[in-house]
């Protein structure tokens, strides 16, 4: 991973794709009142890959045309998101949205060992394997002994989360294996679009027609998981990759339990057990550790 040096307004756009990607999780759950788990998900994409393509038109960014590529994108929108979005909408539906943010956290951690495996240039070294350790002893005692030897929805909703956490850190290997070569933001736009198109037949044959006559509240959830979490937050996202690089980026990951947190308390009345916080404590501290700025900090100085 690349870290560089962050500019004041590199850590204010940080802050600003925390605070969204911690708001997704309330603005599911609104939505998940109304609209089934594969509805929801088939809005997410579909308006988002719409508002992606407006931007790579507008931008006159190139457009792939080879059937690789695409073929390359439909993996990348399972592994990015149908599979990791059907998995923690399904989740919400049975725990927490801050808890739900916890387990979201995880891909960090899961994104190191992914690495290592697949990439020669990503070894796990002693500091990693410590933060890898770290972050898996605080999912552990998030979920709960108890919760690994019982099959109860509740529980059963935790390990989905965890799953959906391992698909993007895979989806992270293939777009460094297959998508590399092209910009972000064409790459962003053909894997919502391969996405939206799987999604879309899929979601009418097992759950209906996707419905449209919604209440607002649930239209506000739709646009603003769609629109703000998901198209814009990509744009977002690629743009404080290029400022801070992809290191630094990681950080972002710290932020968004709290802020997914703070709303599910105050707007849904949802309340978490102190192992939650205890898990969160212990899943933060492995994730400063995979940072590893804290280690360069306290290392020795050298004087001229």
């Amino acid at each position: 991973m690349t870290q560089q040096d962050m500019s004041a307004r590199a850590w204010a756009e940080l802050f600003l794709l925390g605070l969204i990607w911690g708001g997704v999780f309330l603005a599911t759950r609104v939505a998940l009142d109304e609209i089934s788990v594969l509805h929801a998900v088939a809005h997410r994409v579909g308006w988002a890959a719409v508002i992606l393509w407006v931007y790579v038109l507008v931008r006159r960014l190139p457009l792939p045309t080879d059937a690789r590529t695409w073929a390359a994108f439909a993996v990348m929108g399972a592994l990015n998101n149908l599979v990791p979005f059907s998995l923690l909408n399904w989740s919400q539906l049975y725990i927490e949205s801050g808890l739900t943010s916890i387990f979201n956290a995880t891909t960090a951690v899961f994104g190191v060992l992914t690495a290592a495996i697949f990439f020669s240039d990503e070894r796990l070294t002693a500091r990693k394997a410590l933060g890898v350790g770290l972050g898996f002893s605080g999912v552990t005692i998030t979920i709960g002994i108890g919760s690994l030897t019982s099959f109860d929805p509740r529980s059963l909703a935790q390990l989905a989360a965890i799953a959906a956490t391992l698909s993007y850190a895979l989806a992270g290997v293939w777009a460094r294996k297959r998508l590399a070569h092209l910009p972000p933001q064409v790459a962003a736009m053909g894997m919502l679009t391969a996405s939206a198109a799987l999604i879309l037949p899929a979601a009418w044959i097992i759950e209906g027609p996707i419905p449209v006559l919604l209440s607002a509240a649930t239209w506000a959830g739709i646009g603003y998981m769609s629109v703000i979490a998901t198209a814009g937050a990509y744009l977002l996202y690629y743009r404080i990759l290029a400022m801070a690089g992809s290191g630094n980026l990681m950080l972002v990951t710290l932020l968004i339990p709290p802020v997914a947190i703070a709303l599910g308390t105050w707007l849904r009345g949802e309340s978490l057990s102190p192992n939650a916080y205890l898990g969160l404590g212990l899943l933060a501290l492995g994730l400063i550790v995979l940072d590893g700025r804290i280690f360069k900090r306290l290392g020795p100085r050298t004087t001229a």
